[in-house]
């Protein structure tokens, strides 16, 4: 059986961070977190996520400037990514050729939206077996 997708958090808010892991580990997921942009560069060069949910508005790096970093190197450039922010915030077109943000989810959320989308981008026989049994 392969390894399920690896699933980096991003987010400086500690509450948000636990509730996202504990759904996505419970669904079978591999997940690590960071608590900014700066450590979730450090957890990518070690090991690639399989897609990575960020805040939008981290204190140090935010998640569009996370974003953009991980496109300068092709081992990270094909990273999907949902961002966590305000409502008020929206995808660009530009977004679509700046950053790999493939979905906006508006802070607060429910952790199974999160989930839905989850498996929505991944796209995969194990992702979707993972969501079943969650």
């Amino acid at each position: 059986m392969a390894k399920p997708p690896f699933i980096l958090i991003v987010d400086d808010d500690p509450h948000i961070v636990h509730v996202l892991s504990v759904k996505l580990v419970q669904a079978g997921f591999r997940v690590a977190c960071a608590a900014d942009g700066y450590r979730a560069l450090q957890i990518v060069n070690d090991q690639a996520p399989d897609l990575l949910i960020a805040d939008g508005f981290t204190s140090m790096l935010s998640g569009r400037q996370l974003c953009e970093s991980l496109l300068q190197k092709k081992a990270t450039s094909n990273i999907p990514v949902i961002l966590l922010a305000g409502r008020s915030h929206k995808i660009t077109p530009g977004d679509n050729y700046t950053t790999n943000i493939k979905s906006v989810i508006g802070k607060p959320f429910r952790p199974s939206d999160v989930l839905d989308q989850i498996v929505s981008l991944l796209d995969t026989t194990d992702s979707m077996e993972i969501a079943k049994a969650s």
